[in-house]
């Protein structure tokens, strides 16, 4: 059973939200998990004048799901993607990347394979569950079969601190300037749901 978590981050905290999905995923008998990152669209001397160039620095080491080999992602039974919002929705960096797989959904290559999502938003409403929702109308033009972050994660419930994630996925707060890195309760989140997914990735996958 192969799993990937496809994601985009400029300053780190879906980086980390990715490693936690995929430290929950590998927790599940079977599941093999490849991190895999979305290419760049902003060139270098933005980035920087952005304050993002220390953190691409990191994320050279995650291999690029590349345009030119999208045929990758057809070859995992589950994909988990996870990206900042902007304005409400999906970054544009996974919005390109996502707008050119059409040439899998013409051969319906994604068809009944497990489709996830989690994000982070500057604020504590900054659009994550509308980002979320963005990126599940994608899946299901590709015929994927949707699993969200379900209530048994009761860390979703908690009013004794401000936290991220809901049913529909993992997220996290990342603060106007970027300062809040993920919580422990966020990443306990991230875990759960990509336990969860490869759970469900297993019961229809396996033989």
């Amino acid at each position: 059973m192969k799993i990937s978590v496809v994601f985009y981050s400029m300053y780190g905290h879906i980086y980390r939200m990715a490693q936690a999905v995929a430290e929950g995923a590998s927790q599940v008998e079977g599941a093999q998990v490849e991190l895999r990152r979305v290419p760049e669209t902003l060139p270098e001397e933005v980035l920087e004048k952005m304050g993002a160039l220390e953190a691409q620095q990191v994320l050279k080491e995650i291999p690029v799901c590349t345009i030119e080999g999208l045929d990758e992602l057809a070859t995992f039974d589950a994909i988990i993607f996870g990206a900042p919002t902007r304005f409400g929705v999906v970054c544009g960096q996974m919005r390109q990347f996502l707008d050119a797989t059409g040439g899998l959904w013409s051969q319906g290559k994604l068809v009944g394979k497990v489709g996830s999502a989690f994000t982070s938003s500057a604020t504590q409403h900054g659009g994550q569950e509308s980002t979320i929702l963005s990126l599940h109308t994608t899946l299901l033009h590709h015929g994927m079969v949707i699993v969200g972050l379900p209530y048994t994660f009761q860390g979703q419930m908690r009013i004794d601190e401000i936290t991220g994630c809901s049913p529909y996925g993992a997220s996290t707060i990342a603060g106007g300037r970027g300062e809040r890195q993920p919580s422990e309760n966020e990443l306990d989140g991230a875990r759960f749901q990509g336990r969860h997914v490869a759970e469900i990735a297993s019961r229809m996958f396996s033989p």
